[in-house]
């Protein structure tokens, strides 16, 4: 009886969501990180899923095991040589795999890529009243390699 259930029930959310599939069938959607299953459903049913994640709180971590303060200005972190390195390797590295690993976990075809990654993203130093370090703001977004992994069916 469950089975059933769970099967009506399951038919039943698909047909709420056919006319939103449809809709969205081999579009690409940008996702600011959350709700892993859903995005891996959208991505089973045809839409093409970026997903674009932070790591403010495994950042701070991270630099709290060095013994290094974050300095914030104007809700914005400052970022020196030392600090950019750890950002890049807790994002890059830890966060984005763990990402990645999670996906493939819920049935999901997952690629993790950084901004790095065939001069994907490209920046200029924020202008502001008080230094910010290395901190910029995106001028441009090489969006070739995005579109070859999620043509291949990856999110």
């Amino acid at each position: 009886m469950d089975t059933q259930l769970d099967a009506e029930l399951r038919a039943n959310i698909l047909v709420e969501a056919l006319p939103y599939i449809q809709e969205y069938y081999g579009q690409t959607v940008v996702v600011k990180y959350g709700g892993n299953a859903m995005m891996v459903l959208l991505n089973l049913v045809g839409v093409k899923v970026v997903i674009v994640h932070g790591g403010g709180p495994e950042i701070n971590e991270m630099l709290g095991k060095i013994g290094k303060e974050s300095k914030f200005v104007n809700g914005l972190r400052y970022t020196d040589r030392e600090t950019m390195d750890i950002v890049q390797m807790v994002l890059a590295g830890k966060v984005n795999k763990d990402l990645v690993k999670l996906l493939e976990q819920l049935g999901g075809r997952a690629l993790g890529l950084c901004g790095l990654d065939n001069r994907m993203l490209m920046a200029e130093k924020k202008a502001a009243a008080e230094d910010l370090g290395f901190v910029g703001e995106i001028t441009s977004v090489n969006t070739a390699v995005i579109n070859d992994a999620v043509e291949k069916g990856y999110i």
